[in-house]
């Protein structure tokens, strides 16, 4: 064998063993990877990352999108994940108040955010005007890509702390900044009026169970009363829940005495919530509207009013949720919501079978078909 040949095959030789070393180290990584928490995951992101013709999402985006895989794959149809605006606006409705400065906003044909001031509010005595063109919020540009809850979001804040506003105004759109404390804004859960051409009845309509809504509910009834009311109409329709222990407390308002739930965590023991004094409105005269959109801590009420012969459900069978659900914060402000736990009536059918609650007293059609059957309930016509 001449030198050459000696040459060629050392070089064969040298490199078999930086492929091999290479290959080691390369096995060596995978199996490091197939120990780690969620393998498949972990070479995949590694895979999109350093082969994708396309780059990765910035995080949040990814993370997100991972969450949101996971919680399809959990096959639970209430667990789900809300981005930080999202979650912010949500808690906002569940507390019935929020700290804001009492705008409303719209877009023009170009994509521009406008303002328009509620009267006497903040933004309104900061000097701002109809039409004036949103530019930022503390800094955060707002562009037409940026959606109205993450505006929203980002001017609502603690009830007295300040936010900058950059606006433009026309015609010439120079901008201008205004410092704007923000101020306590309610919510409303509940509205009521009197039933059209029958001013006896008064109608509470309940549109979400937040916390302020067991008050809500006795304000209502207390104003349409000295409007003349004195039979009532609790409105549920549309309603899919909200809070629990607002919906126990709304319950409660309408009941002398006896359980009115009772939920079980996974492990832990059964517990009761019950009537611990009667209701101040427990000898109203009352019927429950519902319909398919009743559901949660909305269907809690309307159930244990019936359970309790309180008074009838008119209307269509509810939408028969009996899951309660919790709340978890992530560190983003963005938050998980998970299926923790389950409620039912004692003694009730629902939802130990299947399907909601089911009426009294059937209607379908629209409210003068209802006021009819309520009518005749109430007075026998």
């Amino acid at each position: 064998m001449n030198k050459k040949e000696n040459l060629v095959y050392s070089l064969l030789a040298i490199t078999a063993v930086v492929f091999a070393f290479a290959a080691g180290y390369l096995t060596n990584d995978l199996v490091a990877r197939a120990q780690a928490p969620f393998p498949l995951l972990s070479l995949a992101h590694e895979i999109l990352s350093t082969r994708g013709i396309t780059p990765l999402p910035a995080d949040p985006a990814l993370e997100y999108g991972m969450i949101r895989g996971m919680i399809e794959a959990y096959a639970d149809p209430f667990t789900s994940f809300s981005e930080p605006a999202q979650h912010e606006l949500q808690t906002n409705n569940l507390e019935g108040t929020f700290g804001g400065i009492g705008i409303r906003l719209e877009r023009d044909p170009d994509g521009h955010a406008i303002l328009y001031p509620f009267p006497d509010g903040p933004a309104a005595r900061a000097g701002l005007l109809d039409g004036d063109r949103l530019i930022s919020v503390d800094g955060l540009a707002i562009t037409g890509e940026i959606s109205f809850d993450e505006i929203t979001a980002a001017i609502r804040g603690p009830e007295g702390a300040a936010v900058n506003i950059e606006a433009a105004r026309a015609p010439g759109f120079v901008p201008f900044e205004v410092s704007i404390r923000r101020e306590a804004v309610a919510l409303p859960s509940v509205t009521w009026h009197l039933a059209a051409g029958e001013p006896r009845i008064g109608i509470v309509e309940v549109n979400l169970i937040a916390d302020t809504t067991p008050e809500e509910i006795e304000r209502a009834v207390a104003d349409l009363q000295e409007q003349g009311a004195g039979y009532f109409v609790l409105d549920l329709r549309h309603n899919g829940g909200g809070l629990l222990d607002a919906g126990v407390e709304a319950a409660r308002l309408f009941l002398h005495d006896g359980v009115v739930i009772e939920q079980q965590y996974r492990g832990e023991e059964i517990t009761s919530f019950e009537v611990e004094a009667p209701g101040t409105l427990a000898d109203l005269p009352l019927v429950v509207w519902v319909d398919g959109g009743t559901a949660s801590a909305a269907e809690i009420i309307a159930g244990a009013i019936q359970s309790h012969g309180r008074a009838p459900l008119i209307g269509s069978q509810t939408f028969g949720k009996d899951v309660i659900q919790l709340v978890f914060e992530l560190a983003d402000k963005s938050s998980i919501q998970i299926t923790a736990a389950r409620w039912w009536l004692p003694g009730h059918d629902f939802p130990n079978g299947e399907g909601g609650l089911l009426a009294d007293v059937v209607v379908e059609g629209d409210t003068g078909v209802f006021l009819e059957a309520a009518a005749a309930w109430f007075f026998g016509e």
